[in-house]
């Protein structure tokens, strides 16, 4: 039986929040980002996700800087939406461990379940496997998180290695690893995500698509061919629902990034449709809903 999945709960696996009265976004430059640059609250999410039958969040970071997260999970606390956070820890710094432990420690800790850098940022591109960078990853293993990878193309190549070193830690995708979507570009893309696919260590959010396709006139059929990519490397058990709210607004509002995400798994029977929009979610991050 296949269509599109209509429920009965839906994990939003992705997305973020800011108030510019608390911190600045940094990274919200130039006229083409000027949408973004307004606070996004939870207040403003929550009846955008409610109307879309989503029942659980995962909040991801969006700068690095330490107090994010702690803040971030105290949000998580006072809510009943918010299950995870992803958040942000220096991996470079020898007290990864001790600080992982501190905000497991503090209010909302329990609602934390991975931890993100902007790796898309490093100028290095085998930033990931540093050294300095695989000890910081390996006690994020052991704190019992997860890592998200916030990578590009040209960085899947350290990706896979870095997998591959650590296979105890589960690796989670963050937008296709961003792929050219605008030009029609697959390769080297698409043999780069297969190879990290082939890791049973790592999982996939199908996220982020339709602001790397063109913003203004983007339709699923743009899409189609990398979430085809996807679905055959990882498989509905390896890939979840992310909204990438509030960034996805560049290019769609919250019930259209659902409707295309639908129509991307549209093929599915509904048991893989529940993977993808609750069941690897729910398993991979361990949220408790």
């Amino acid at each position: 039986m296949t269509g599109a999945y209509a429920g009965p709960g839906i994990v939003d696996a992705h997305h973020h929040v800011w108030d510019l009265s608390v911190r600045d976004q940094d990274w919200i430059t130039g006229p083409e980002l000027a949408p973004l640059r307004r606070d996004f609250t939870l207040r403003d999410l929550e009846p955008e996700a409610r109307a879309a039958g989503v029942t659980a969040t995962v909040l991801v970071q969006t700068i690095t800087v330490p107090e994010e997260t702690p803040e971030f999970l105290a949000l998580a606390a006072d809510s009943d939406l918010v299950a995870g956070v992803v958040g942000w820890t220096d991996l470079t710094s020898p007290a990864v461990a001790e600080t992982l432990a501190e905000l497991r420690e503090g209010p909302g800790g329990e609602r934390l379940v991975g931890i993100r850098h902007q790796v898309q940022g490093e100028p290095d591109p085998r930033w990931l496997v540093r050294p300095d960078v695989l000890r910081g990853l390996s006690a994020v293993a052991d704190a019992g998180l997860a890592y998200d990878l916030l990578v590009k193309p040209h960085q899947l190549p350290a990706a896979v290695e870095a997998a591959a070193h650590l296979p105890q830690l589960t690796f989670f995708l963050d937008h296709l690893a961003k792929p050219p979507i605008a030009s029609g570009q697959q390769e080297p893309w698409a043999g780069e995500l297969r190879r990290l696919a082939a890791l049973p260590n790592t999982v996939c959010k199908l996220s982020g698509l339709v602001t790397e396709a063109d913003w203004k006139s983007w339709s699923v059929a743009d899409l189609v061919p990398y979430a085809d990519t996807v679905l055959d490397a990882f498989g509905p058990d390896r890939l979840m629902f992310g909204s990438d709210w509030p960034v996805c607004r560049l290019a769609a509002d919250y019930a259209q990034v659902l409707d295309a995400a639908r129509s991307l798994t549209s093929g599915l029977s509904v048991a893989e449709q529940r993977e993808v929009f609750e069941g690897t979610a729910v398993r991979a991050y361990g949220l408790r809903i």
